[in-house]
């Protein structure tokens, strides 16, 4: 309240407004100011980096996805829906940005949400089974309103992660929506599982009804590389 009184002084006097407008303008500056600390609190223990935000996206024009899948998403009506979401493309492109985004607008709508990436989601989940808390582990996975598991597929999984990848499927299927990035097509998932039957069954549910946001363009990493050419000469990429 502190911060914005000063401000608040001044545009009163400006303005003119009765003590009761004032009063009025005051708390809810503050209401917003609550609001915003229990958001960053609550992200910050959903996994969700600060940064990465809808208002921070860099979306450049030579980036390539369906802007009005993206613009509908960002209403969270696949959350209300408790459908899933793949957001796919190569290294670089903002995939863990945009879901992270999704991230806090879920957070601000006071859901519950969950970011983890997938091999340390599944060190996670190997470590419950040696101290016996697997199943409360799993629990807490299927109770969050929206789950994001970064970096799916960017690896083989083993026995026991594919058990892992079928278990948090079918557990949330239908009942809390979970977005998925992956630099790989699902069809490609199938390969690195060493249960073909196990994990054809959690795609087919994964994929039955999700939405699918492919993202296509140059790596962000590169844009600011700079590069020496024959001549010596240095250049920034953009």
């Amino acid at each position: 309240m502190a911060d914005t009184l000063p401000e608040r002084l001044h545009l009163a006097r400006q303005q003119q407004l009765g003590h009761a407008a004032f009063l009025e303008l005051v708390l809810s500056d503050e209401v917003t100011r609550r609001e915003g600390r229990s958001a960053a609190l609550r992200a910050a223990k959903a996994g969700l980096d600060p940064t990465m935000r809808l208002d921070t996206f860099d979306d450049q024009p030579d980036l390539t996805y369906d802007r009005t899948l993206w613009s509908d998403l960002t209403t969270l009506r696949f959350a209300e829906a408790g459908t899933g979401v793949l957001i796919l493309g190569p290294v670089g492109v903002g995939k863990t940005h945009l879901a992270t985004a999704l991230g806090h607008i879920a957070i601000r709508r006071r859901l519950t949400v969950g970011f983890h990436r997938a091999d340390k989601l599944f060190t996670r989940l190997r470590a419950a089974r040696l101290d016996n808390t697997l199943e409360a582990e799993l629990r807490r996975l299927t109770s969050i309103d929206l789950l994001i598991i970064d970096d799916f597929a960017l690896r083989a999984l083993d026995a026991t992660q594919t058990n892992d990848f079928y278990e948090i499927v079918v557990e949330r299927h239908r009942r809390a929506s979970t977005i998925w990035v992956s630099n790989r097509e699902p069809a490609e998932w199938l390969g690195l599982t060493t249960d073909a039957l196990l994990a054809q069954s959690a795609i087919d549910r994964l994929t039955s009804g999700a939405h699918t946001l492919v993202v296509e363009g140059p790596s962000y990493r590169q844009r600011g590389r700079v590069t020496v050419d024959p001549r010596n000469e240095v250049r920034h990429a953009r």
